[in-house]
């Protein structure tokens, strides 16, 4: 966005280094979050924000796509396993990543959109955040008629503490490059932690 002109960067990076540090604290607003996020971008055609999502998956996206984790996701997809991504970042921009992945199902952050389609700045639904995330899995899951103990073995991977509601209700969780707080949690509790990056 600020790339694009659509955002001055000084004012961006203030407000989201506030926004992420508040993450970490596990003490964000995502409504709030979601509205600043989304605020550059919301009154763009969208022509302007697919060649905007295609440079994003180009420049930024697919440099950052490790060989290491592509093939855990293509381990869990060979062995037949249900996957998804589970996500508190917006659909807008997780859409493109889950498909890089080779991951059809994508649960995340829902953006609210008017009467035109136009993101409003507001979330539709529940938040795929925190306590959400088991929400939205149960949702999914009951779709096809399915629930949690429906499945002899669940693994989740992540980095963070604001996941522990979904991390402790798996079979199997891991803490995957954890911020300094997941660590000590997972080692505590005997966790694998899994470095897929330095």
């Amino acid at each position: 966005m600020i790339e694009l002109g659509w955002a001055d960067a000084a004012a961006f990076k203030r407000g989201n280094d506030a926004f992420y540090e508040d993450y970490l604290a596990g003490r964000l607003d995502i409504d709030a979050y979601v509205d600043f996020a989304t605020s550059p971008w919301r009154g763009r055609t969208e022509q302007e924000l697919a060649a905007a999502s295609e440079r994003f998956v180009d420049t930024v996206v697919r440099p950052m796509l490790l060989p290491q984790a592509l093939a855990l996701v293509r381990r869990h997809l060979d062995a037949g396993d249900e996957v998804a991504v589970v996500t508190a970042t917006n659909d807008f921009v997780t859409r493109p990543i889950a498909r890089l992945f080779g991951v059809g199902t994508l649960i995340a952050t829902e953006l609210e959109r008017d009467a035109a389609g136009r993101v409003t700045g507001r979330i539709a639904g529940t938040p795929s955040f925190r306590e959400g995330k088991v929400e939205r899995v149960g949702q999914w899951l009951a779709q096809g008629g399915r629930s949690f103990a429906s499945f002899a073995r669940s693994i989740f991977y992540s980095d963070s503490t604001n996941d522990l509601p979904l991390l402790e209700r798996v079979s199997e969780p891991v803490a995957t490059n954890p911020g300094p707080a997941l660590e000590r949690i997972a080692l505590q509790r005997g966790w694998p932690v899994l470095k897929l990056f330095t």
